[in-house]
């Protein structure tokens, strides 16, 4: 059945991850919808009339859904009430780390930066400052962002990277050394990094040794081990060496 439908102004910048958090609620990540072709880059990811932009929470269980009665914007006169965080550009993938109800999501830039952004647990409604900021750079110097939240980790691209792909929390108990770790990657590099995020701050971020061509995707399955897709149709598994 059909749970929702977004219209969207142009044909990319669609986002693309669904994931059950820990509370049983359905999130789902959505593009701006337009990379500026036909409207201003960004021109959407402030707004909250609309879903682009955003990270949105919803209960499928309803019908069509339902929308959980503590999301940030409930109640609010002309704000849609399914949005959980918003000034996003393109957040291809994020991730909820159940054992903490940490949700990190991998959010495209336009030219210049990659970044990645960090919802603590028990936080909703924060806005990653789309297009105000590219990264922590100005962007929109004209735009307006209510207190934007800069991201715990980005890249220049100086490394010849393109597009950030968020992964997943380590929590294989085959790879101990990685337990806890973010791992994520890049779409033209292919490199495979680990994130030690053990609050709010990085401290670590290490190259793996890893690369898969033209990287999109991450995920675990019922025992923890992790997969990692290509563009090209392959799917990789994680193991120990």
């Amino acid at each position: 059945r059909i749970l929702l439908e977004i219209r969207k102004p142009w044909e990319n910048h669609n986002g693309g991850l669904l994931q059950f958090g820990p509370d049983g609620m359905l999130y789902a990540s959505v593009g701006d919808g337009d990379s500026g072709v036909l409207n201003p880059p960004g021109a959407f990811a402030q707004t909250r009339d609309d879903l682009l932009g955003s990270i949105l929470r919803i209960d499928p269980r309803g019908t069509p859904y339902a929308v959980p009665s503590d999301n940030p914007f409930v109640g609010q006169p002309g704000l849609r009430p399914e949005i959980w965080a918003y000034g996003l550009r393109n957040p291809w993938r994020f991730w909820i780390d159940a054992p903490t109800g940490r949700m990190l999501i991998g959010d495209v830039g336009l030219g210049a930066r990659e970044e990645i952004d960090l919802v603590p647990a028990g936080s909703s409604g924060l806005n990653f400052g789309w297009p105000c900021f590219e990264g922590s750079v100005p962007f929109d110097r004209t735009g307006t962002c209510v207190d934007p939240v800069p991201p715990i980790w980005e890249s220049n691209r100086s490394d010849g990277g393109c597009s950030v792909i968020a992964g997943v929390v380590a929590r294989d108990p085959r790879i101990p050394a990685l337990v806890g770790r973010f791992l994520y990657g890049d779409f033209c590099t292919g490199r495979i990094q680990a994130l030690a995020v053990p609050a709010d701050t990085v401290i670590a971020d290490d190259d793996l040794g890893l690369r898969v061509p033209r990287l999109s995707s991450f995920g675990t399955d019922g025992v923890g081990r992790i997969h990692l897709t290509s563009h090209d149709g392959q799917v990789f598994r994680l193991d120990p060496s």
